[in-house]
């Protein structure tokens, strides 16, 4: 598939959280119940990469975001979760018109908590033997979130350098996956790459990085 550069806004069309959410087997409840402590230890943490990372998301003030958070509580259950497995989850852009926010894992290297998996549950049925623990379409799902399109992944990489040793699963057109196949992307000799590959396949190096709208 050729290179090509996207607007920032294509990331816009990221899943809306509404409470109550409900992550799967992540969490079994479809209401939050995080702990005070737990809450505030992961708003602490968003807040220091958020300001710490300004240029991610230029004129938006740590205030809207925390406000944006307390009217969806929901949320903080699946940023709780990508932040868990190594994401790092970091808003990447604002919507004028609604004031969503888009959260988007930012770690340097596909999150370490989600490599070694097949691309969704109908690759890791299809295996008969060394099947992986589980799948990134399945675990984004439990999580709440969802993979990032390959136009939302280059918008990523337009505001920093990411997967340089790693790569990442990408949400893959149904013609494609179809055939058998899926898609992941990386950063490499200055550029970024999209390949395909069996979607049954699975790597130590290659996991996925999940995008949130609150």
């Amino acid at each position: 598939m050729a290179r090509g550069t996207v607007s920032p806004a294509e990331c816009s069309d990221l899943r809306r959280h509404k409470p109550p959410l409900s992550i799967g087997r992540f969490h079994h409840s479809t209401t939050p119940t995080m702990k005070a402590q737990e809450r505030e230890t992961l708003l602490q943490a968003l807040k220091a990469r958020f300001e710490a990372h300004m240029h991610r998301h230029t004129g938006v003030p740590w205030a809207d975001v925390q406000a944006r958070l307390d009217a969806y509580p929901g949320a903080l259950q699946s940023l709780h979760n990508m932040e868990a497995t190594g994401g790092e989850p970091d808003v990447i852009g604002r919507n004028k018109q609604t004031g969503s926010l888009t959260f988007c894992d930012c770690s340097a290297e596909s999150p370490s908590g989600r490599r070694s998996v097949c691309y969704d549950a109908a690759a890791l049925d299809s295996r008969k033997e060394n099947k992986p623990a589980d799948s990134a379409v399945a675990m984004a799902a439990a999580m709440g979130a969802t993979l990032l399109t390959e136009a939302q992944y280059r918008a990523l990489q337009e505001m920093g350098e990411f997967d340089l040793k790693t790569s990442s699963w990408v949400q893959t057109p149904s013609d494609i996956r179809a055939l058998g196949g899926a898609l992941f992307c990386d950063r490499r000799y200055g550029q970024v790459f999209t390949y395909h590959n069996g979607a049954q396949s699975y790597y130590a190096a290659r996991g996925f990085r999940a995008g949130l709208q609150v």
